[in-house]
């Protein structure tokens, strides 16, 4: 029984990651724009793998504010909730309100189901770049990266990479620094996020999710990041609709 056990995991878990070695879309960071992104792009019948250093998916939703397990939404985001069967309560004043714990399973859930990969406890240390664009991300394991072990990493080849690490914006910072590219901000550099201001941060968050540069994509804080937005806090509906644009911009890449 114990080998057949092993057995199962280990062959299911090769074949899975073995299907993910070159996809259409490489989402990095589970978070909330990362997650909806890719179930809507794999909805729409394209391939897509999400890699989390993190042990759980789900980025900074499950703490809600400062660990009050409630997150907040603008009307504007409810369509999007309804797509995941997110349950939520009116707050008045056009907010509505919805248990953090219970959206993060959602948002994993409806990812997962339309058949988006989560490859959890894996670290992008590195992206690939070929013929002048992104073209895929190079990983290896977070406690192998954590402990400073000598291990090459492995390649995932993609034809659109998403950064959805959120206020590192690690992966573009990376594609700037060591490919020395200029991206599609004002001063075509990693700009950086200013402080708090939620009205600002809202509608930034979303009017910077963006293509960067051929292949290399941003959404949710990491798109504020690379183009200078505010930080928003515990609001999250920007964040949403910033995973619904990106996906839309990327199916249209992959599509033309």
């Amino acid at each position: 029984m114990e080998e057949k056990i092993t057995s199962a995991i280990v062959d299911r878990f090769f074949a899975k990651f073995k299907s993910a070695l070159s996809v259409d879309a490489a989402i990095v960071g589970a978070g909330p724009s990362g997650l909806i992104a890719a179930r809507d792009i794999a909805a729409a019948g394209a391939s897509v793998a999400i890699f989390e250093r993190k042990l759980v998916p789900g980025g900074g939703i499950w703490g809600g504010g400062m660990l009050f397990n409630e997150i907040v939404f603008q009307e504007s985001a409810l369509p999007i909730l309804d797509d995941f069967a997110v349950k939520y309560t009116c707050a008045g004043d056009g907010f509505y309100t919805a248990d953090a714990v219970h959206v993060a399973s959602a948002l994993i859930y409806g990812a997962t189901a339309a058949g988006a990969l989560i490859f959890n406890a894996v670290t992008v240390e590195d992206i690939v770049f070929k013929d002048s664009r992104v073209a895929g991300v190079v990983i290896n394991w977070t406690p192998v990266n954590r402990l400073e072990m000598h291990v090459d990493p492995l390649v995932v080849t993609a034809k659109a990479v998403l950064d959805g690490t959120g206020h590192p914006a690690e992966i573009i910072q990376t594609a700037t620094r060591k490919a020395g590219i200029k991206i599609d901000t004002p001063t075509g550099s990693v700009m950086g996020e200013k402080p708090m201001w939620m009205e600002s941060g809202e509608a930034s968050t979303v009017d910077n999710t963006r293509r960067l540069y051929p292949g290399l994509y941003a959404s949710g804080m990491a798109a504020n990041n690379a183009c200078g937005g505010f930080r928003m806090g515990p609001v999250f509906g920007g964040m949403f609709q910033s995973g619904r644009k990106i996906a839309r911009i990327i199916l249209e890449d992959i599509n033309a």
